[in-house]
């Protein structure tokens, strides 16, 4: 058998910065001639690239890692490769513990996949192990992109130097490494080329990028350089933090017409004593300023936020204080979730941990009251156009699917309309909007 008859699948978990990573490690295995195949049951290798942020991530990892194994003991499955932040974070456990796993490899060594994959073609005795420093390793890469042809993520840096006392990533991840312009420019030019209509830029925290090289906050910067050089009608920017917000980049999505106006920026709460805990960067008042400056400077702005509950030593005060702020902010986007304990982070061994039943009841209280925020925001669009994104047609309902720039592609609502006329993939349209519902809305292109 030679490479091009071995077929080689991806399993890719966790957040859209882990699927940058599998798309380098798809065109990798491309370049080396082995065939991909969406289809596990056909595969021949299965690359699983992995998530442990949190305890229901690495459950879902371990899941798909025994989902796999199956295949391999039933189906003539010849090999599995684990990667990414599990592999990362548990390397020792996943070689000890899942032997039916043949490859594994760090966040530092996708750019060894080819090698992986190559151990198992060849029947070697050994397993194949890469933990190269992750800190070393050089970001971005050719990619094979899998989000389709209307949009793409575009990672333009690597780490966090944040240290919130509930996150592993830092620990997984390594230090805030930023890609230069000139390498995110070119990236973003050939994504321009294949016909990308939204470009949604990412990192663990967008805001701060470019201080580690350029010694400054340089994604105003950035941002402009992408749209100079490339085509790409929308720019979509996720991962802001709040005391990083400045006028600069404020100014930057106000003036510039191919920056959305949407911006994602996480709290992760509103009590000083929580934020404190949390080690985060900025109190309540820094986060109320972020928001007023962006609402006043940018009036059509969409905010989109994220927070959790039951964090160590959380109380009924300051979740109601929680609460109320999301009650009063009105968030147009806004998720939430439950703390998860983490070995490793400095918020493991807090006194005062919360019973899970009191975080999900928490939960539940607190994304009912946005639930609120967002009828009310979807009911406000009704009988007004909007300016929408086509990404597909839904044979089953008989209607296209798109997004308005107050959506952000796989996390936020779309928008479900018919057409007089055939709409394209990747194309804009104008859609009157007729019903609301949670989270989505119905319309139908205006004549």
């Amino acid at each position: 058998m030679n490479r091009k008859n071995f077929k080689v699948g991806f399993v890719s978990l966790g957040c859209a910065k882990n699927l940058c990573d599998t798309e380098v490690m798809l065109h990798h295995i491309m370049e080396a001639g082995y065939q991909l195949t969406p289809e596990e049951t056909e595969a021949d290798c299965i690359i699983i690239n992995t998530c442990a942020f949190i305890e229901s991530a690495k459950r879902e990892s371990i899941d798909s890692i025994l989902d796999i194994a199956w295949l391999k003991k039933h189906n003539g499955l010849k090999g599995i490769v684990v990667t990414g932040c599990l592999a990362e974070r548990y390397r020792q456990e996943l070689l000890s513990e899942l032997p039916e796993v043949d490859a594994v490899l760090g966040v530092g060594g996708i750019h060894k996949i080819v090698d992986a994959v190559d151990s198992i073609f060849n029947k070697a005795k050994d397993k194949f192990t890469c933990f190269d420093d992750k800190e070393e390793v050089k970001l971005g890469g050719d990619r094979i992109i899998t989000t389709g042809e209307v949009f793409a993520y575009i990672k333009i840096s690597e780490g966090c130097n944040n240290r919130c006392t509930y996150c592993a990533i830092p620990s997984i991840r390594g230090n805030l490494r930023s890609r230069t312009i000139e390498d995110i420019v070119e990236e973003a030019k050939g994504l321009s080329e294949m016909g990308i209509r939204e470009l949604c830029v990412i990192a663990q925290d967008t805001s701060v990028y470019g201080l580690d090289i350029y010694g400054r906050y340089a994604l105003p910067e950035l941002l402009r350089a992408i749209t100079d050089n490339t085509d790409i009608p929308w720019i979509r920017v996720l991962y802001c933090y709040p005391d990083k917000i400045t006028d600069e980049l404020i100014a930057e999505m106000r003036d510039n017409p191919r920056i959305v106006k949407y911006l994602d920026l996480p709290i992760q709460h509103i009590s000083n004593k929580m934020l404190t805990a949390m080690n985060r960067h900025g109190d309540r008042a820094c986060i109320e300023d972020a928001i007023a400056r962006l609402r006043r400077e940018i009036p059509d702005i969409t905010l989109r936020s994220t927070a959790i509950v039951g964090f160590p030593g959380e109380t009924e005060e300051d979740f109601t204080e929680l609460c109320q702020f999301i009650k009063d902010v009105k968030f147009e986007r806004f998720g939430a979730f439950t703390y998860s304990r983490e070995e490793g982070t400095a918020a493991y061994d807090l006194p005062y941990q919360i019973d899970e039943q009191t975080k999900q009841d928490r939960l539940d209280i607190l994304m009912r009251a946005q639930l609120d925020n967002s009828e009310a925001f979807n009911e406000a669009l009704v009988g007004k156009v909007i300016h929408v994104l086509c990404e597909s047609f839904d044979p089953v309902s008989e209607a296209y699917v798109g997004r308005s720039y107050r959506d952000s592609a796989d996390i936020d609502g779309k928008i479900w309309f018919t057409s007089h006329r055939p709409v394209s993939e990747g194309e804009f349209v104008d859609v009157r909007i007729t019903e609301a519902m949670d989270y989505d809305l119905v319309g139908e292109t205006v004549v």
